[in-house]
């Protein structure tokens, strides 16, 4: 019999844009260390990524969905979890199996062609994505100080900032400051839930899916949206790198150890974005829907309409908070996966205030272009379509990443069991099957 293949050796290379944060976080070590102290030493990295999955763009076609079709679409939004809980789970295998992250393994795998085409699809996902930011955090100054929308896109340029402070106070730090916002947007929606008082029966009813979601076209546009909103492809190479800032053990039994308290660690962070995701369509459902208010697709009506409708005058205030905190937990991770995508594919490294502007700039033309002469409703449909543009690019980053990780040779016995190899090529032809169903859509009218 032939003896299964080796832990494979460490790379020359570190993760894109991380050197200074490369293993840079202890992890205790030998068995007597408690397991909760190992699970604290891996807690972060899955926050970081679960910040992806409720940003603005999320609020969009969340709130979309429950105002038209009530709690039906509570089920994609349920799925898209589930997906993104085993397709992160092979993010952080890839990355600590094989010292890489998604970016630095197609290089390695794929022609120049190939890879260089992989790296534009990825930076127009991470525009698609910052642009969402753009329009969500501009609508949430608005709404909080009046700021005329097509200036508030403008102020956010001024973020790089934020992004620029807090990777100077150390990793740890930034992962410290995203749970934080998580915490507040967690309380926001608690709050929200409380006030609006949903039908309970309708929301578990919500989570069993319908036949309609794929015969009615309308619902099909906004259940891919709501799947690319929910599962990000550049999730997919941000995870695979920062599980690599924890110095773990790299001995085999050191390796399925730190894969554990990683896959944990993501599961535990994406449940917390389901609930986010969830509760922004209930609230759109039970307050909006269950009124007959089934045209409520912009964040600005919401914000109107929140209030009054629940009798409680913070319910706006609340929305716009947690909407403002979303979009500045977004601009951080979108910032270091697009970090990551360019140095990874291209092997090209940018001082990080250069390639944060860049992104932004890009996403803040169209915006500003879009926000002022088509005004709120416009931007809001822009929001929407950046979601589908995502789920479009998905199959993209899925595809590679789920054949990496299902190679023995490139994973040694880190590779994916057959049950999970089975259940990500699931997801895989769900995803593609989804996209094609769209376009085809999109073509016949």
């Amino acid at each position: 019999m032939t003896p299964p293949p080796a832990v494979p050796a460490e790379p020359d290379v570190v993760p894109g844009g991380f050197d200074a944060t490369h293993r840079s976080i202890p992890v205790p070590t030998g068995r007597s260390q408690p397991w909760w102290r190992k699970l604290a030493a891996f807690a972060g990295p899955g926050y970081l990524v679960a910040v992806g999955y409720m940003d603005p763009g999320n609020w969009a076609t969340d709130l979309a969905g429950g105002s038209q079709f009530g709690y039906a679409l509570l089920s994609v939004v349920l799925l898209s979890n589930l997906m993104a809980v085993v397709l992160q789970s092979l993010a952080a295998r890839l990355g600590i199996a094989t010292g890489l992250d998604l970016a630095q393994a197609c290089r390695a795998a794929y022609s120049p062609p190939v890879r260089l085409m992989l790296w534009a699809l990825c930076e127009l996902a991470i525009i698609a994505c910052d642009l969402a930011e753009v329009v969500g955090t501009a609508i949430a100054l608005q709404l909080l100080f009046g700021i005329p929308l097509v200036w508030g896109i403008c102020v956010t340029a001024l973020d790089v900032m934020l992004i620029l402070v807090l990777q100077q106070q150390g990793f740890r730090r930034l992962e410290a400051f995203v749970v934080a916002l998580l915490i507040v947007i967690a309380t926001c929606f608690a709050i929200e839930l409380t006030l609006s008082q949903p039908d309970w029966a309708a929301v578990a009813a919500g989570f069993v899916p319908r036949a309609e979601i794929i015969s009615n076209p309308a619902m099909l546009y906004l259940a891919i949206g709501i799947l690319g909103a929910t599962v990000m492809p550049h999730n997919l190479y941000l995870h695979s790198s920062i599980v690599q800032t924890r110095s773990f053990e790299r001995s085999e039994p050191g390796r399925r150890e730190a894969l554990r308290f990683a896959t944990i660690d993501s599961t535990v962070a994406l449940t917390l974005a389901l609930f986010i995701n969830a509760a922004i369509l209930v609230l759109a459902a039970s307050t909006f829907h269950a009124r007959g208010m089934t045209n409520i697709v912009e964040l600005q009506d919401a914000h109107r309409l929140l209030a009054p409708v629940l009798g409680a005058s913070a319910a706006s205030i609340i929305f716009a908070i947690a909407l403002l905190a979303a979009g500045q937990n977004s601009t951080v991770t979108a910032t270091m996966a697009g970090q990551i995508v360019m140095e990874g594919f291209l092997e090209l490294k940018l001082p990080l205030w250069v390639r944060r502007l860049a992104t932004r700039l890009l996403a803040i033309v169209p915006a500003a272009l879009v926000a002022g002469y088509y005004g709120p409703g416009g931007t809001t449909k822009l929001l929407i379509l950046s979601q589908v543009v995502l789920s479009l690019q998905l199959p993209f980053a899925v595809v590679p990443l789920v054949r990496f990780t299902s190679d023995r040779t490139r994973m040694g016995t880190l590779v994916s069991p057959r049950w999970l190899m089975a259940t990500a090529w699931l997801v895989t032809a769900i995803i593609v099957a989804l996209n094609l169903t769209l376009v085809a859509g999109l073509l016949a009218e």
